[in-house]
């Protein structure tokens, strides 16, 4: 073993470089010599250099501080990647396809026959009562019964080695652009790995999001056009709009640049009016559209979901997609895959208690310690208490929280997340990650070889949220 491993203890976890005796993995014996033969000395040279080459490329992503005001930060990239078998993860891309398609479905079933209800797969209150069901939308089917055009799928590794769904993102799911731009700053400054692994190619995604979109454009036409709709320059995602459009060679338009005549689409240019044919919206659903939703909005089209229920432009995502997206109802996916496609899952997921239950809520209340509870409709890790580690305060806090409203809740045994090797201050230690693979569903579906991994950073943290300190590394998806 070498010397860089012999203060590494990843003991208490699947860790992806060393088993569980404490052996390299056959695909980190390579990239163990690479770093073994740098040192920590030159390894500190090239983190310092990845930083340089995300700050001269603008890669950099927005939170809101404490006090409401807006901080550019720079994009936190650890330069060790996370390495996963090729065959490992064609298990798991066919799961997240079976996955998605079974969604797809549902939410296509929701707003037109609802037989999932009148078979009592699924309560409909779980549907009916989210504010994510709009009833504006009953009635209508997108192109190919697509929905979730775009899904990001967040997956952890359990303390066996599996991987496990862990949640659903079904609205506007975000982070691919820094998939990417891990995968171009890694080339950068550690081409080594390259020419070492045969590793699968991401740089694809920018094309297939373009097809896809091209797939959902509802009427056929010559030459049509698209665009991205964000919010404005202080999104917190904006960074990644402005990086596909570039990408796609689309415009990126703001609510502002788009408006509606006889229930069509244009854009404004130099050149005057251009009909719209898709729209891939970054856009909450509440924003939409002013005429239908939140009529105060700024930031939508007035007369843009009439558009769309007309079949004269595409959304994608489409509006209404968010009843999928809800922590409750990741509950009964399993169901949905059996009710829908006849089969069995592929991939597992985490075992969840509904608190809107009786029998649920008492078993989390009086397991409240041992558990993870989440808001169902909560998102970037807030509002989450996460039992073992929190004080008796914080936990009869949730108490009291679930007790009030235990419809906006739901648990999760705290599962021991994988760990890969990364830079600290310590050295090369283990530290907790998920992955967020994208699969793009339009008239064919497809998954990313590997996805976003974000990494805490912080010693037994499993927080990996950038918005609260996280980081990320390349996902290398690698031949033996």
């Amino acid at each position: 073993m070498a010397n860089m491993w012999k203060k590494y203890n990843s003991k208490n976890t699947y860790d992806e470089y060393l088993n569980s005796e404490n052996k390299l993995r056959k695909q980190a014996l390579i990239i163990s010599h690479i770093l073994e033969r740098h040192g920590i000395k030159k390894l500190n040279e090239i983190e310092k250099n990845c930083a340089s080459t995300i700050n001269s490329r603008g890669i950099n992503f927005r939170v809101y501080s404490s006090g409401k005001k807006l901080q550019e930060k720079q994009w936190p990239l650890d330069i060790i990647p996370r390495i996963i078998l090729k065959k490992d993860w064609s298990k798991v891309a066919r799961g997240l396809l079976q996955r998605v398609k079974a969604l797809n479905l549902f939410i296509d079933d929701v707003y037109n026959d609802r037989k999932i209800f009148k078979d009592n797969i699924i309560p409909e209150e779980l549907v009916f009562d989210s504010p994510y069901y709009l009833r504006e939308c009953y009635g209508f089917s997108p192109k190919y019964k697509a929905w979730s055009n775009i899904s990001g799928i967040d997956l952890i590794r359990n303390i066996d080695g599996e991987f496990l769904v862990l949640e659903d993102n079904l609205r506007v799911p975000s982070g691919v652009s820094y998939m990417l731009e891990n995968r171009m700053v890694m080339r950068d400054v550690f081409p080594e790995l390259f020419t070492k692994y045969k590793v699968s190619s991401v740089h694809q995604y920018p094309n297939k999001l373009y097809h896809c979109m091209l797939e959902c454009v509802p009427r056929k036409t010559t030459n049509p056009h698209m665009c991205v709709l964000t919010p404005g320059r202080y999104n917190s995602a904006y960074f990644e709009h402005r990086f596909l459009a570039e990408q796609m060679g689309i415009a990126l338009v703001e609510g502002k640049d788009l408006f509606v005549e006889k229930d069509l689409v244009y854009m404004k240019t130099v050149k005057g009016p251009l009909k719209v044919d898709c729209i891939y919206r970054r856009i909450d659903d509440n924003f939409l559209d002013p005429k239908v939703f939140y009529k105060h909005s700024i930031l939508g089209v007035p007369g843009l979901f009439k558009c769309w229920r007309k079949g004269n432009v595409g959304i994608i995502n489409a509006p209404g997609t968010g009843i999928a997206d809800d922590k409750a109802i990741y509950s009964y996916v399993d169901q949905m895959i059996k009710y829908y496609l006849d089969e069995d899952p592929k991939i597992k997921q985490v075992q969840t208690f509904l608190c809107r239950k009786k029998i649920h809520r008492e078993h989390v209340i009086d397991n409240i310690s041992k558990l993870v509870v989440k808001p169902t409709n909560g998102s970037g890790g807030n509002g989450i208490l996460i039992g073992p580690k929190s004080s008796k305060k914080e936990r009869d806090d949730m108490v009291n929280k679930i007790k009030s409203k235990p419809n906006d809740y739901i648990a999760q045994p705290l599962e021991i997340l994988s760990t890969t090797p990364t830079i600290s201050d310590e050295g090369i230690q283990p530290r907790h990650l998920d992955l967020r693979p994208f699969i793009l569903s339009g008239k064919t579906s497809w998954v990313t070889t590997g996805g976003l991994t974000r990494v805490a950073l912080k010693k037994g943290s499993t927080i990996v949220n950038s918005s609260q300190g996280g980081g990320s590394k390349d996902t290398l998806i690698v031949d033996r």
